[in-house]
């Protein structure tokens, strides 16, 4: 690892965070590719690969909590690290820099929503459907499924006025 002026170089195979230590900054991906790792009972599982302008270890700015997961360089890279209080200086000078946070957080959390379902899927039963009844094809009412267009009712309205 060597320190330029701003953000480090880490070679290939270095660690930048063991999942299980203490956090106190976020990093930002500045150059090159970084592997994150969960180390779990059954060996190591890779959850994602990081390129430049990614972020990682964000979680520690908001909760002191353990390192997640582990994330090392594949191959050279550079990496800036954010401590707290740099954080919430720039997030004072720039507020649209925590929208981008925050819109960040929530895709990871819809994609490892979507994950789990995944995996959910492929391990258990399926879930009962409420009353009973099987989703209709296509999408349901709330999203506009099963409605009909303005002149499907109207066809229907001037067919029950014939009738009538």
């Amino acid at each position: 690892m060597t320190e330029g002026a701003l953000g480090k170089t880490y070679s290939s195979g270095e660690l930048i965070v063991r999942q299980g230590d203490e956090g106190n900054c976020m990093y930002v991906v500045q150059a090159g590719e970084l592997e994150v790792v969960r180390e779990e009972h059954d060996g190591n599982v890779r959850v994602a690969l990081m390129n430049a302008g990614d972020i990682f270890g964000e979680m520690s700015i908001f909760e002191r909590e353990l390192r997640s997961a582990t994330v090392r360089a594949l191959g050279e890279a550079r990496v800036l690290s954010v401590d707290k209080k740099t954080f919430l200086r720039r997030i004072q000078e720039d507020p649209p820099l925590a929208f981008n946070l925050v819109k960040i957080m929530s895709h990871r959390i819809r994609r490892l929503t979507e994950d789990l379902a995944t995996l959910k899927a492929k391990t258990s039963p399926p879930a009962p459907r409420a009353n009973g009844q099987e989703r209709r094809s296509g999408r349901d009412r709330r999203h506009g499924g099963g409605r009909r267009s303005g002149v499907d009712r109207r066809a229907s309205a001037a067919g029950r006025g014939r009738n009538a």
